[in-house]
């Protein structure tokens, strides 16, 4: 299966900006937390039996004035060097070239148009037998998800993985759908209807919060500490800057400073 991570431009104010108006979190420490569930996830779907293709978003397909600048490089970059950065200082240059990973521009006017351009293209131009869509702000994804995707995709045409709240944070197809607005809410139950509209089975992974929302964030926190009292691992550059901005979750649930 190839598995596409769409990405977005690291920027200050146009990643995580949900968090940076419901918690604690600047603007530049919700980019901080982007870039670093987004190492995660890339390194997971490279240890995984996934082929990665990272779909970024370029100028065309970003809103106008879409996030705030502080003058330094990474801001000034445009947006396939930023993400391209990005991956790279997450991956190493060996293993992008070991691997082979892709870059490929997302073309579309809005997300659904997107990701259906992206999977129409994989299935029926380049005859890939399946392909994944996995967010990048899923950390606690492990390979044994993909892989069990992979597995479950050979017996569903549409595979989907749930995130609280009716989102999904893994999507995987055998076949196109009808693209269509399907993001509209609930995502779970809007791709699922889709899928069961075209006459294809589809099948479920196991759920995974994202750092979307302050809810989500609050279960990929207390998903890391669960992990590292089990002595499990957990995604290193996620933990990294959770504990270095000090986050925890208070009663409600929501995000405090320690």
């Amino acid at each position: 299966m190839i598995v596409v991570v769409p990405v977005d431009p690291p920027r200050d104010g146009l990643v995580l900006s949900s968090l940076a108006e419901t918690t604690p979190l600047a603007p530049s420490e919700a980019r901080r937390l982007y870039e670093a569930t987004t190492a995660d996830v890339v390194r997971t779907v490279v240890s995984s039996g996934g082929e990665l293709l990272v779909n970024y978003r370029d100028e065309e397909t970003l809103p106008a004035g879409d996030g705030e600048t502080d003058g330094g490089a990474d801001e000034r970059a445009d947006a396939e060097t930023a993400v391209r950065t990005l991956v790279t200082d997450a991956l190493g240059e060996d293993v992008l070239e070991a691997e082979d990973v892709r870059f490929e521009r997302q073309v579309g006017s809005t997300r659904a148009a997107r990701v259906g351009n992206t999977v129409t293209h994989l299935l029926e131009r380049e005859d890939h037998a399946s392909v994944g869509i996995l967010e990048p702000t899923a950390p606690l994804v492990a390979r044994t998800e993909i892989d069990g995707a992979a597995m479950t995709i050979r017996r569903n045409e549409v595979v989907l993985g749930p995130a609280p709240g009716g989102r999904v944070y893994f999507t995987c197809f055998a076949e196109p759908i009808d693209f269509a607005n399907v993001y509209t809410t609930p995502e779970l139950g809007t791709l699922a209807t889709h899928g069961a509209d075209a006459g294809l089975n589809v099948g479920f992974a196991p759920m995974l919060p994202t750092v979307a929302t302050e809810d989500d964030l609050c279960s990929t926190i207390a998903g890391l500490e669960a992990r590292r009292a089990a002595g499990r691992p957990v995604p290193e550059a996620t933990a990294a800057v959770v504990d270095e901005l000090g986050l925890a979750v208070d009663d409600g649930p929501t995000i405090v400073r320690r």
